[in-house]
């Protein structure tokens, strides 16, 4: 079983998401936290069967979210470094992941 990490900029993603689905409708942006939370934990298992996207990243697409999951797996250690709604511009998604 794999260890998750989460850098920074995937926590800032995590947070400004909670903050759009709250907007939305009390308790949504738990829910939104509860799942995505959910969708990362299960890489501890199953870290690196995903498509390779912008040569490096492995991602996830959550399951109740349109949401993808960017990570890396390094060893035993699966690297969380974005957390992205699937309905920005994709050049906007290349460019954070730069």
């Amino acid at each position: 079983m794999k260890k998750v990490k989460y850098l920074n900029s995937a926590k800032n993603d995590l947070k400004a998401g909670y903050f759009f689905y709250e907007s939305k409708g009390i308790g949504l942006g738990e829910y939104f936290l509860e799942s995505l939370y959910s969708d990362i934990d299960s890489l501890k298992l199953f870290a690196g069967i995903h498509a390779v996207h912008f040569d490096k990243y492995y991602r996830m697409l959550s399951k109740r979210f349109p949401y993808a999951i960017y990570y890396q797996v390094e060893n035993d250690e699966v690297l969380v470094f974005a957390v992205i709604d699937c309905r920005r511009n994709p050049q906007l998604i290349e460019n954070k992941l730069k």
